[in-house]
């Protein structure tokens, strides 16, 4: 399989926000899930996605202060759901697809950062339970309405440049060898998140389901709440009278322009026919095999198809699914 991973040079860029990008979009009728969707960037999301006419649902373990963000949005609800749960992610997705609804959009933005380690009921490391586990069984469950739904679907995946930190252990994903590495087990859960779209997309692009992967920028804002003041401090995020810094240029953006990535993914025209790649500013990223920590473009380890394959097997043998179609 060959990604398609280079710029399409849009229109759009760093400081675009996400209702600029969807200024001519018409969601009416269209039904999506956003997980992480009741705070920062994946509330301006949802209600982005609200203003275009979609139906929304929003996966949450707290359906009581979800729903105090939520609330004042039309066609807007939160569900609960655990991604740290099989057994609630079944729940939920079996609610939904007994509904009958479409699904049109699956973006798949929940997220744990740099946590001191945990460990989810099997014995998996917590950030990558957390940020890919949760989603592979979530997307898994759901494939059958993916698969079905008339007129194609969309997946978007949120990762990050820390996928750039190293990339992921096939042979250690749980740090039971290595020692453990708040940073590092965070940049193993993003590359596993990128690498999910691209082995997606080779499974779904017959059934007209194509997969995207996501750096939205950095966003300073409960992602974050594992990290000192000092830490903060040190990655320039913040101004001396302690609010966000936003500078695109620097990759540092607000939540408006940090959902922008998501938005055009799930929106343009543009990627028609295209799949499998990991996006920014609004645009297919360049791939960058050893450019600056931090800095703009893609590893090639993450788009890997190969890398992907063995990474999409490993998870399905974790999590016991063996659903055809979707595990072969």
């Amino acid at each position: 399989m060959t990604i398609f991973q280079k710029p399409l040079g849009t229109a759009f860029g760093a400081f675009t926000t996400a209702q600029d990008v969807a200024v001519d979009a018409d969601l009416s009728g269209k039904t999506a899930i956003v997980t992480g969707g009741a705070s920062n960037l994946g509330l301006e999301t949802v209600k982005v996605l609200a203003s275009k006419g979609a139906t929304v649902i929003v996966p949450v373990r707290d359906t009581d202060a979800a729903s105090q963000s939520l609330s004042h949005l039309p066609n807007v609800r939160a569900v609960k759901m655990d991604l740290l749960d099989p057994s609630s992610i079944k729940r939920f997705t079996s609610d939904f697809i007994a509904n009958g609804r479409s699904l049109d959009l699956l973006i798949l933005n929940a997220g744990v950062m740099a946590t001191p380690l945990f460990r989810d009921r099997n014995g998996n490391e917590g950030q990558f339970a957390t940020n890919h586990l949760g989603h592979f069984l979530l997307t898994a469950a759901l494939w059958p309405r993916l698969r079905d739904t008339t007129g194609g679907t969309r997946v978007i995946a949120l990762s990050s440049r820390a996928h750039q930190l190293g990339g992921l252990d096939l042979s250690d994903l749980d740090f039971r060898r290595r020692t453990y590495d708040k940073w590092l087990a965070y940049g193993q859960a993003k590359t596993a998140n990128a690498l999910f779209a691209v082995a997606l997309d080779s499974r779904g692009a017959e059934h007209g389901i194509r997969a995207y992967c996501v750096h939205p920028g950095s966003i300073l804002g409960p992602l974050a709440r594992h990290l000192s003041d000092e830490e903060i401090r040190q990655f320039g995020a913040v101004n001396t009278d302690g609010s966000a810094v936003v500078d695109p240029s620097r990759d540092f953006k607000s939540p408006h322009q940090g959902a922008a990535t998501s938005i055009w993914c799930a929106t343009s025209p543009d990627l028609l026919g295209i799949g499998g790649v990991y996006c920014e500013d609004c645009d297919i990223a360049a791939i960058v095999a050893d450019g600056q920590l931090g800095g703009p473009g893609v590893r090639p380890f993450a788009v890997d198809p190969g890398v992907a394959e063995d990474l999409w097997l490993a998870s399905a043998r974790l999590l016991d699914i063996h659903q055809p179609g979707y595990c072969s």
